[in-house]
């Protein structure tokens, strides 16, 4: 396995594993340098038989119990990235060209039973839960809007993003 300090990348390299999906971790250590400019890199290469191969940003959220009271706002489908993410994807779906497609997975971390959260597919991991919706780049940047111009985010409106993203296998 990989990053197995970073909970949320480790369960998704093990829900990889699980499927018999054939991947590659790309090192993070360092940022990319093409053409003098320094490329924050991707999480997994995932390799596809029948589409293009996808180049994977996974992304860390935990996904409230749905029984549980929210306190303020819900952290359901919360599905915010950096601007750099973006760009940074952007610039390597174009470094690989064509049979390659850039897509975030938003790991969540379910905070209650697995039987009350919206996922068909579950993977249970190191006594956790999570689910893996995928959301191609495309897609993403199509219905993003700014979250925080201090901290340089965006985001899709929750229910956009239940509506549009997918079970990863569907993009493979």
């Amino acid at each position: 396995m990989g990053r197995r300090s970073v909970h949320y990348e480790a369960a998704f390299e093990s829900y990889l594993q699980a499927r018999g999906w054939p991947y590659v971790v790309v090192d993070e250590a360092r940022k990319a340098v093409f053409a003098d400019v320094a490329i924050k890199s991707f999480d997994f290469l995932v390799y596809s038989q029948a589409g293009p191969n996808l180049l994977v940003d996974v992304k860390g959220r935990k996904f409230p119990d749905s029984r549980r009271p929210a306190a303020g706002r819900s952290r359901a489908w919360e599905n915010w990235v950096t601007r750099e993410d973006v760009e940074s994807l952007q610039e390597w779906q174009n470094i690989f060209g064509e049979g390659f497609r850039a897509v975030f997975v938003f790991a969540y971390w379910l905070q209650g039973p697995p039987s009350r959260a919206p996922f068909e597919d579950v993977h249970f991991f190191r006594k956790r839960h999570y689910a893996f919706p995928a959301i191609a780049l495309d897609e993403y940047v199509a219905a993003m809007r700014p979250r925080s111009a201090r901290w340089q985010t965006v985001s899709i409106p929750a229910r956009v993003f239940h509506e549009r993203a997918t079970d990863l296998s569907r993009l493979l």
